[in-house]
């Protein structure tokens, strides 16, 4: 059971007692990412995220480091869309200690401008290996072909450009605009009492903000078109589709419905794209859900000259899905492995702190395993064909890197 408090300054703490494990998982959520920056500061939610960790007011860099590898702890940090979120996994004997340094990290931070120019390189290099990987970079491709000038379509690194251009001050200005207590959820998974609640809001409970959160400006889906040429030996191919947002009533017959279009093994386009035609070694789809809006994504990737038969393939796979749905056993198969997948992530410290923090982020609720399955139970042919209608009903955005033709 999930028990949930939120502190006298808005902000929120969400705690799971595990009682069968050993560890414990701290995770800090902030609702703020790519999809919050202005033009001038993309990036900036990313590199906020390495700052972190590059020394507080009492620890340097080295320091924190060497704080958490003495109790064998984990310490990490992700940046999205739209959250970031700090997290470490240790020992339950020592969840106090890695709460304080978190604190620290998430208070103190000093933003030494040296440290700064040191982490904006090693970030520049983050771009460079990104920009080198065309089977990740198309996505962001995708991202501009879906969404335009929207933040929805801006990359989560940030650009050469704007991440030199960031100060001291410039973190600290972000911050108070977007690290606010109703933004920001302590989750909390794993062998601990409810009472740590208590600790947790010792730390976090007494910082305010008079910025109040600004309203989300929905992004229209704009079904572009983007082609680039690298040195590459592959094609890789991205195609969207205007998905539903998280939270959707809908949402768990669209992740059935994707599971079987490309989302495992035995999915059509697996099958058909790589064990029958061999177009490709990896073909996968995968949906992305959002505050207000969703993208369904469909990537391959094969050599320049059977792109047209790999595009024809992915067109003919998704026309049949929308002329004839699922199968009965498609729908069966794809629920019980939506289920077990549920389940086993159970098992997870890390898992349970995660899917916590997003769902009170992001859903202000939880829901039970029980009530999860029951609606993964419910959805029928019906359900699933008005999902296929709403997702395919228009154009696709497409994002495409070719290799560079020679003369």
């Amino acid at each position: 059971m999930v028990e949930k408090y939120t502190s006298r300054n808005g902000l929120r703490i969400v705690l799971e007692n595990i009682p069968s494990v050993r560890s414990v998982t701290i995770g800090i959520w902030v609702l703020t990412g790519s999809r919050n920056e202005i033009k001038q500061e993309n990036g900036i939610s990313h590199f906020l995220e390495h700052m972190f960790f590059k020394g507080t007011k009492t620890r340097s860099a080295q320091d924190i480091a060497e704080a958490f590898d003495s109790i064998g702890g984990q310490v990490n940090a992700f940046t999205s869309k739209e959250y970031t979120c700090f997290y470490a996994k240790v020992i339950d004997t020592h969840k106090e200690y890695a709460l304080e340094i978190l604190a620290d990290m998430f208070f103190n931070s000093s933003f030494d401008e040296e440290e700064m120019e040191r982490e904006k390189k090693v970030v520049l290099e983050e771009i460079k290996m990104y920009e080198d990987t065309p089977d990740d970079i198309v996505h962001d491709i995708l991202a501009r072909a879906s969404y335009g000038d929207h933040p929805l379509g801006y990359p989560i690194l940030g650009t050469e450009e704007q991440l030199l251009s960031f100060k001291p001050e410039t973190l600290r200005d972000y911050m108070k605009e977007r690290y606010t207590p109703e933004n920001v959820v302590v989750s909390v998974a794993g062998n601990v009492e409810e009472t740590f609640i208590n600790d947790v809001d010792t730390y976090f409970g007494n910082f305010s903000s008079d910025v109040k959160r600004a309203e989300l400006v929905k992004p229209q889906f704009i079904a572009d078109t983007i082609e680039r040429n690298k040195d590459t030996e592959q094609a890789h191919l991205c195609l969207g589709y205007n998905g539903l947002p998280v939270g959707d009533d809908n949402i768990f017959s669209l992740v059935i419905m994707n599971n079987v279009l490309g989302g495992s093994m035995s999915s059509r386009l697996f099958q058909e794209v790589r064990e029958k035609q061999g177009l490709a070694y990896a073909v996968f789809s995968y949906h992305s859900s959002f505050q207000d809006n969703g993208l369904l994504t469909i990537y391959a990737g094969t050599g320049n000259e059977q792109l047209p038969k790999l595009q024809h393939t992915i067109d003919q796979t998704v026309e049949k899905l929308i002329k004839d749905g699922l199968t009965d056993k498609e729908l069966k198969n794809s629920k019980e492995q939506l289920k077990g997948g549920l389940m086993l992530s159970l098992e997870s410290t890390n898992s349970r702190m995660s899917r916590n923090g997003k769902n009170e982020l992001l859903l202000n609720r939880h829901r039970t395993l029980d009530e999860m399955i029951e609606e993964i139970d419910a959805v029928n042919h019906s359900k699933i064909q008005q999902v296929i209608e709403s997702v395919f009903d228009n154009s696709s955005s497409s994002a495409l890197i070719a290799p560079k033709t020679t003369s």
